[in-house]
């Protein structure tokens, strides 16, 4: 299979499944977004990683997330230092390119497989790597244009003071705020806040460069990435969406979450519009997902990162969990499934996956395939004709975008990934087998600590997730045979070591500023 569609990859930052009313949301409707789902194919077994750092260095490496040295993520915030005047733009840049792993000669990246096979590149967005990164990272990963934000902390904020045009700061004028003018809400007692100092909103100078980068290379094949910081929390948006304002269900903060997630939707129409506009839309594939699970940065502080259960429950993520149900999530943004973000339940790792492909894709197409977020090297690979890397985990899932829509002759078994309390995999079968890691059994000494000590540290939680949605039926003492099977799976995907499943083992610490 050899072919040169244009290809847009639309990645929401924090987005729920349950959020989109083509995966069953009732409160709003997302009509872009569901565009894709009508006019292309919806899966409904697709998985992004815990949270942000991790999921987008899988992406761009087509590894998972469990392995031992691939790769590590630094600290956010020290763009600040920039904003301070503390530290030069070379200070910081020495800093990053010294800590943790750095890419090699023979490491090949996303943007590369499209890059060769004749494809101009763009990444439009949020940083595209760990929690901060630089223009020559950017640049060495196969982007030929890039624009948006080097901080994770800085995209916290809707309101940047500056943004990065391929390595050079620009300036954005009337946003005022170091911290990107991040607060929760941007109303109080129902009156917007006085907006000095937040003029100009991310989302719409990336809409801007969005088009500009389409027009300009509408006329040779390119791959356009956009990570979109929407709709990560804290919430703030200045407008409440019409559609929303008068819902007699929802309160403030609810209403100005929902206005944030239809400004996605609102940026997909803008492409889709775009496309239609110059002719483009036979020929482009638009692929839309996110990059992990749900969160409830608009819910009460107490709630936020679904801690308590509405009768007053702590959740551990061991014996308690997360449902919207239990926990009073109107939106019931992960779709009925357990947990949030940051945790190995189905709703923490479980993602939207839209593919529309006008001419190759049946209109309405809902696909049950196991997808990983590693998977999208290997299906460029085979799409655009190109040698696959080596030591890559993905798997191609081209062949499932033609008008047949048939499964492709290899599959995975299974697929891994990591999370605070350990890391997990999910069988093709529907078999789930939860790592929990309890880190006050686990204690490092001087030399270490014996395999028997890590053992004992270690709970595992079965489940069996085709007919157990919710993951209520621990089901390990029923069969153990499957936790010894899949436990040696596991093992030797985290390359011997379970605590490579988590995001602990690939923190890298900062070291002086030079």
């Amino acid at each position: 299979m050899k072919t040169t569609p244009n290809i847009i990859l639309i990645y929401a930052d924090d987005l729920g499944r349950g959020m989109l009313s083509c995966y069953g949301q009732k409160l709003i409707t997302t009509p872009n977004i569901d565009r894709l789902a009508s006019e292309g194919m919806r899966l409904t077994q697709a998985y992004g990683c815990a949270f942000c750092a991790p999921a987008r260095a899988s992406l761009l490496c087509g590894v998972h997330d469990a392995h031992a040295g691939r790769w590590t993520f630094n600290k956010a915030g020290v763009y600040m230092e920039l904003d301070k005047g503390n530290m030069s733009l070379e200070q910081i840049y020495e800093l990053i390119h010294n800590t943790g792993i750095q890419g090699g000669p023979e490491d090949v990246y996303l943007p590369q497989i499209a890059k060769q096979a004749g494809y101009v590149t763009g990444q439009i967005g949020k940083l595209e790597w760990g929690f901060a990164t630089t223009g020559d990272e950017l640049a060495r990963h196969g982007w030929d244009y890039h624009y948006g934000d080097y901080d994770h902390q800085r995209c916290h904020g809707y309101y940047p003071t500056f943004l990065f045009e391929n390595g050079k700061a620009v300036p954005i004028d009337g946003n005022t705020y170091v911290n990107c003018g991040a607060r929760r809400s941007a109303f109080e007692n129902g009156e917007r806040i006085d907006m000095t100092g937040r003029k100009v909103y991310s989302q719409d100078l990336y809409d801007r460069k969005i088009v500009e980068f389409i027009r300009q290379n509408k006329d040779r094949p390119f791959f356009l990435y956009h990570p979109s910081q929407l709709p990560h929390g804290p919430v703030f948006y200045p407008q409440i969406h019409p559609s929303v304002k008068e819902h007699p269900e929802l309160t403030d903060i609810e209403k100005e979450y929902a206005s944030m997630v239809l400004r996605l939707d609102q940026t997909v129409g803008t492409i889709l519009d775009e496309l239609d506009a110059l002719d483009l839309a036979q020929q482009t594939i638009i692929i839309f997902c996110s990059d992990n699970g749900h969160t409830l940065a608009y819910s009460q502080p107490s709630r936020v990162s679904g801690q308590v259960m509405l009768n007053g429950t702590p959740i551990d993520n061991v014996h308690t969990k997360f449902h919207s149900d239990t926990c009073g999530d109107i939106f019931d943004g992960n779709n009925g499934m357990a947990g949030l973000k940051l945790t190995s339940w189905e709703g923490g790792v479980k993602i939207p996956y839209l593919i529309r492909w006008p001419g190759h894709i049946n209109p309405h197409t809902v696909s049950d395939r196991l997808i990983a977020n590693y998977d999208l090297m290997p299906t460029f690979a085979e799409l655009l004709g190109q040698p696959m890397p080596p030591n890559k985990d993905g798997v191609s899932f081209a062949s499932i975008w033609t008008s047949e829509g048939c499964r492709a002759a290899e599959e995975h078994e299974y697929i891994v990934y990591s999370s605070y309390l350990g890391p997990a995999i999910i069988s093709r079968d529907g078999w789930k087998l939860r790592c929990v890691v309890n880190m006050d059994k686990y204690k490092i000494g001087p030399f270490g600590a014996f395999l028997e000590q890590m053992d004992e540290a270690i709970d595992y939680q079965l489940y069996q997730i085709t007919t157990d949605y919710r993951e209520e039926q621990n089901v390990a003492a029923h069969y153990p045979y499957k936790v010894s099977e899949l436990r040696q799976k596991l093992i030797k995907e985290c390359d011997g070591n379970l605590l490579n499943g988590t995001p602990q083992a690939h923190f890298a610490f900062y070291g002086m500023p030079v």
